[in-house]
């Protein structure tokens, strides 16, 4: 990325910050549920708060230490997270339908998030889609694996994963070769991710198994998967 064109990719960053409380709450919701006492509380939000943003900083663009061990605000904001999720956790099933929204948007300004980042490392833009999709889905990983659970980015399911790369690589587009303001660019991204993301909640369009064929990559309707409807909060435990 030319230097000249560094600052023309700032996001805000209430846009970053946004997306680690919505993360960090659903971590919490798992440790609430798996009935953690309150460090594996903090703990788990924490991961699944900024667990993305450090696999970014800390393995790909590795430019100093990761930002959210730098800025204060972040640990506020994961603190708050799990406050809610505490406050909330006799009210979980009355609301799913709400926090299945935050974590749509929460995966969409994660993923655009990343896309910047990563441009103003320099790196090219096919690898900075990467990044963001990473950064949007890695927290998730990094949950499950600490909680020990097969990754449920690995499985089939609603769309996930793809709802951030539509995010991500739109982002990227708009900004690189339209050429339209960043927090422009961000929110049609971020609109765009959400909106499959709920569509594919809505209809239950899932991937399937590779094992049952190569026109069975993907499914929709009531009988695509074992589940016809969204599973249990936490909303991030969806593929």
């Amino acid at each position: 990325m030319p230097d000249m064109l560094k600052d023309q990719f700032t996001l805000p960053i209430y846009i970053d910050l946004g997306a680690t409380f919505l993360y960090a709450l659903t971590g919490a919701l798992v440790a609430i549920r798996r009935q953690y006492d309150v460090i594996g509380l903090f703990v788990l939000a924490l991961v699944t708060g900024v667990g993305g943003a450090l696999i970014r900083d800390g393995i790909f663009i590795q430019n100093g230490p990761p930002v959210v061990m730098t800025e204060p605000r972040y640990l506020l904001v994961i603190l708050a997270g799990c406050f809610v999720a505490a406050l909330f956790r006799h009210r979980i099933d009355r609301i799913q339908k709400l926090f299945l929204l935050a974590d749509a948007l929460g995966l969409g300004a994660y993923a655009v998030v990343g896309v910047e980042r990563s441009l103003n490392a320099g790196l090219p833009a096919v690898a900075s889609v990467m990044v963001g999709v990473i950064n949007a889905c890695g927290d998730g990983l990094l949950r499950d694996v600490l909680v020990r659970v097969v990754p449920l980015l690995f499985k089939p399911g609603q769309f996930y994963v793809l709802a951030a790369l539509l995010g991500a690589g739109l982002f990227a587009l708009l900004i690189i070769h339209f050429a339209l303001p960043t927090e422009r660019s961000a929110y049609i991204a971020i609109a765009s991710t959400f909106v499959l993301r709920e569509l594919a909640i809505l209809f239950n369009w899932t991937t399937k198994p590779v094992s049952q064929g190569p026109w069975t990559i993907f499914a929709a309707g009531p009988d695509a998967s074992s589940a016809s409807a969204p599973p249990p909060l936490p909303p991030h435990e969806n593929p």
